[in-house]
């Protein structure tokens, strides 16, 4: 089994025995011992996520690394996250998503959100299994718990990833661009309702839906 560590936060060093990971494309920064690189399609297994993707423009280009030593990882200086699943699933932005356990196994899932996100389209990115996953956030992700009752909203801009079992909908937040005197624009949020975590990034990325 791959042994996922962080070297500060901003690195990812995986520790093999012969074991593959699946990352960005890309990503590796540095290694030591041997290591085979293969570029792999689509960005999900099977001919649904690659048909899926090039449905909706979404490019997302995946590297299998598997060898014996320690492989290092990062994508432009952005903060990491490891998340460790035991059969949940992620649901994570294709951009954020850094380096997965050969063992998990990675698709699409149609989000019916209109793409408000980061403008991948109507498809997310989704990771099953148990292993360890890499998501990179744009300074310390904070991961928010949803429960009953207590739903959620966040700036499209500023989603990473969630886990558990989360409905997402689309919300107006017109009222908040009148509350702080701006116009120009509807602004949405997205928001979660149910039981989960909600990772969140401090930093917003542009947006089909407009700025809160």
């Amino acid at each position: 089994m791959a042994q996922f560590r962080l070297q500060g936060s901003k690195t990812l060093a995986v520790d093999m025995t012969g074991d593959s990971v699946k990352a960005k494309n890309g990503s590796m920064v540095a290694y030591t011992g041997q290591m085979n690189f293969k570029k792999l399609s689509g960005g999900g297994d099977g001919l649904r996520g690659m048909v899926t993707r090039r449905l909706t423009g979404e490019q997302m280009t995946v590297m299998e690394v598997k060898g014996q030593g320690t492989c290092y990882f990062a994508d432009q200086a952005t903060e990491i996250n490891l998340v460790r699943l035991n059969g949940e699933t992620l649901y994570v932005e294709s951009d954020n998503l850094l380096c997965t356990e050969g063992t998990l196994k990675t698709g699409t899932s149609f989000t019916g959100l209109n793409g408000v996100s980061s403008g991948n389209g109507l498809f997310t990115t989704k990771v099953e299994g148990h292993g360890w996953a890499a998501v990179t956030s744009k300074g310390p992700a904070i991961i928010l718990r949803v429960s009953q009752g207590t739903p959620l909203r966040v700036d499209p801009g500023a989603y990473v990833a969630h886990t558990g079992n989360l409905n997402r909908s689309i919300k107006s937040g017109a009222g908040w661009s009148t509350f702080i005197g701006e116009g120009g624009g509807e602004a949405v949020q997205v928001e979660f309702t149910g039981e989960g975590l909600v990772y969140v990034q401090p930093s917003e990325k542009l947006t089909i839906g407009g700025d809160v």
